[in-house]
């Protein structure tokens, strides 16, 4: 088969490429010179159908050469390596390279000469995926002469290996091969596993045990000379000598076990409850067995979950101590902010970021302007392509680290992993070019512009209240057309898993638009209980609100998220749900339990309507049939605010990224009011052009206490009740409303001694006019 080379802006030079090999420079690392020719040689033909040699002269190397080389060997099998001109290209850094164009007459060369040998296979996979890549063509630019240096040291991806992960747990050894390749190509230099798992982390979908798994993550990372982290927190009481004897035995053997290891990092405090007057002792003694079989092996910690008094012990330690067996600490989610960590860090170790780039909710960069259906239904680990918002994220914080290594939770991240690894080797690169480059290299050139296009669309379906989005449904129709267009991609994961979130951001929307509709009916349908009767409008507003039970909507577009989800369970192993494709829990990105998920307050109103049922009177059963048809409407010059509701929350003045949250009750199946389940801590309200002369009254459901301000004055409630969905109410002082304007504020409880999941929380909020 003819493969044409083509070097040209537009049309250009070509040259025969079906008889090309490569040249590689014994300089180079031996598993590297066999990972670079690999990489080359099978991506090629997957995209071209024409396969390389591997020459081991020049005389046998054809009219084509691609030569590999370091930048300080002087000689390639006896012909002279380029030489960089220092006035056009500035010093090589540790994995930069150069690609140069050099025509001899007799070849056609294409030099990749590296800083080291990492480097070669940095610049490989800046070739493969600048160049155009399809059958029988192969083309790059006439002018093909530069060089590139990584901005930052560390771009890693943590991809553990544990039952916990939505799809790495279902993956061979040859899946990790190729997914830890596809990340190098796009600039990653750290894979991060967590191989010391207790209970409970062992998966039914494991082809692999996990020490088989373990040792093959550290071989791969060696043969594409990457650095290969392991997570390894200690959920032991550190104290108890015999239970820490034994851990550090099981470090141990781990340690001898990996062919390579370079970093060790120990999260502080999530898990685990150690204080670090225990936990530096443990991992000093740690370190004096990781550099027994890897001396030049790290050891990390993080303080996430520390305490004040931990992190002040922990910085005294390092200032007092100087310990030069600690390589650096971690921010990650709940650390102390990263430019304090900066800041108090003693230069001599460096700080790495733990960026959360896989959660869209409970996380420390929740998905923003998140409407509540996609909370409800998406939930934490939905596929959740956002360049845009990650982009600005490692903007905002690199500058404070060396690097990050995320954490990610399964290939639904696949997007926000590239534009990470591209971000950190140069943060100035455009997303656009970024999602060009990935398209290209995934999909091919024909969709690079129009697949880049949809992805940003994809993110902008996130966007605020998804009722008023009318980008959905053209994201929708977009994607459907590439699709049709495009059958060669049918089985690829990457494609599918965007066609799946067109498909389901569309079905969501259309399901919300007609069930809160078959609500607002069934509440007209209670505005007649004086004429119809108690328990006739409760069972025929139960029959509308619930119409959608027997009556569904665009099942086409359901059967295709079921044909979508069975695809990617097949090819990656993403686990979208628990009883089909065995996902650990709920929340670990089982999008399809969730599809049909209440997107109105059905639920809430059978249950409710059980409870009117064993009311004593009729007085009491109307006013609560009254209280739940107005819930959202207490009438004309009152307001309604569901404060985490993007959709429904007018005079909410903090904004959804600091303080949305969704609670996961029941595995998030809870039968509550749908306002009850996502909140805020601290809401701030506003509210403006108020009746001066009118007396208004602020009631507020959610859980435990509500400390309220009205204009920073400090308010006594008239009605204090702490359960889910039951009221407290606060008369507004006459002279506060004077200037027809008051803002709502709440101070936080002190409840540092319990969990997250039982703080004090606001959901709704109602400034009531009487």
């Amino acid at each position: 088969m003819l493969l044409v080379i083509v070097f040209s802006t537009v049309v250009g030079q070509k040259v025969d490429f079906s008889s090309a090999s490569v040249l590689i420079s014994p300089d180079i690392k031996p598993e590297v010179q066999k990972s670079a020719f690999r990489v080359l040689d099978e991506e090629i033909y997957d995209r071209t159908g024409t396969k390389l040699n591997q020459a081991e002269n020049w005389k046998n190397s054809g009219k084509t050469v691609i030569a590999l080389t370091l930048s300080h060997s002087k000689k390639l099998f006896g012909k002279a390596v380029p030489v960089r001109d220092v006035k056009e290209y500035p010093e090589y850094k540790s994995e930069g390279f150069r690609i140069f164009k050099e025509d001899s007459g007799e070849n056609v060369i294409l030099w990749i000469i590296g800083a080291d040998s990492r480097a070669v296979i940095f610049g490989i996979g800046e070739l493969l995926r600048t160049a155009t890549l399809s059958q029988d063509m192969f083309i790059l630019s006439e002018l093909l002469d530069f060089s590139s240096s990584p901005e930052y040291p560390l771009r890693g991806h943590q991809l553990g290996y544990r039952n916990t992960a939505n799809s790495y747990d279902a993956w061979s050894i040859e899946q990790y091969d190729q997914y830890i390749r596809d990340l190098v190509i796009f600039g990653t230099n750290a894979i991060e596993n967590i191989p010391l798992g207790g209970n409970g982390d062992e998966s039914v979908l494991m082809k692999e045990p996990r020490k088989v798994m373990n040792v093959a993550m550290s071989n791969i990372c060696n043969n594409y000379d990457i650095d290969y982290w392991v997570w390894t927190p200690a959920t032991i009481d550190l104290h108890n000598d015999s239970l820490r004897q034994i851990e550090i035995k099981k470090h141990e053997a781990f340690y001898k076990d990996c062919p390579r290891l370079n970093d060790v990092f120990f999260p502080g405090g999530d898990p685990g409850h150690n204080h670090p007057s225990d936990v530096m002792p443990f991992l000093k003694e740690l370190q004096s067995r990781l550099v027994k079989y890897h001396p030049d092996a790290g050891m990390w910690i993080s303080l996430q979950g520390f305490s004040q008094e931990q992190i002040d012990y922990f910085y005294t330690y390092l200032k007092q101590e100087k310990p030069d067996w600690l390589r650096g600490v971690v921010s990650g989610p709940s650390s102390p902010s990263i430019s304090e960590t900066r800041f108090r860090l003693p230069q001599q170790y460096k700080h790495r970021h733990y960026p959360d780039i896989t959660h869209n909710v409970r996380c420390d960069y929740p998905a923003l302007d998140f409407d509540q259906a996609f909370a409800l239904t998406i939930g934490r680990e939905g596929i959740n392509p956002q360049p845009v918002y990650y982009a600005k994220i490692h903007s905002d914080y690199a500058q404070f680290t060396d690097g990050f290594v995320s954490y990610s939770d399964g290939c639904h991240d696949d997007v926000n992993k590239i534009i990470w690894s591209q971000r950190g080797w140069n943060p100035d690169k455009n997303v656009r070019d970024i999602l060009i480059e990935y398209s290209r290299f995934f999909f091919g050139s024909e969709v690079e512009s129009s697949a880049s296009e949809g992805i940003l669309a994809l993110e902008n379906n996130w966007m605020g209240p998804l009722v008023d989005n009318g980008s959905v449904e053209t994201t929708f129709a977009y994607w459907n057309n590439l699709n049709e267009n495009h059958p060669e991609l049918s089985d690829n994961w990457r494609w599918i898993m965007l066609q799946l979130r067109a498909n389901y951001d569309t079905y969501i929307q259309r399901r919300q638009i007609n069930e809160k509709n078959l609500e607002r009916e069934a509440n007209e349908i209670l505005e007649k209980v004086d004429k119809q009767g108690i328990e006739a409008v409760m069972t025929k507003s139960l029959e509308k609100i619930n119409e959608v039970e027997f009556k569904p909507i665009s099942s086409d577009i359901r059967l295709k998220i079921e044909n979508y989800c069975a695809d990617l369970f097949n090819l990656i192993g993403l686990q979208t749900s628990v009883e089909l494709y065995q996902a650990s829990n709920s929340q670990r990105g089982c999008i399809l339990d969730f599809v049909d998920y209440p997107l109105n307050n059905r639920w809430w109103y059978a249950d409710e309507y059980k409870k009117i049922q064993q009311l004593e009177t009729e007085e009491e059963k109307k006013d609560r049939l009254e209280t739940i048809r107005t819930w959202e409407n207490p009438g004309t010059g009152s307001y309604y605010d569901d404060v985490s509701n993007i959709a429904k929350s007018p005079h909410v003045t903090t904004t959804v990224y600091d303080a949305v949250d969704f609670g996961w009750w029941d595995s998030g199946y809870s039968r509550m009011r749908l306002s009850s389940q996502v909140y805020q801590n601290d809401p701030k309200l506003e509210y403006k052009n108020l009746d001066p002369n009118a007396r208004y009254l602020v009631r507020v459901s959610g859980y435990g206490d509500a400390l309220l301000r009205i204009d920073g004055y400090r308010m006594e409630p008239i009605l204090y009740n702490k359960e889910v969905e039951e009221f407290k109410e606060f008369i507004v002082p006459r002279q506060l409303v004077g200037d027809g304007k008051i803002r709502l504020s709440f101070d936080r409880p002190e409840e540092s001694h319990i969990r997250w999941k039982f703080y004090s929380r606001i959901s709704d909020v109602w400034l009531i006019k009487r």
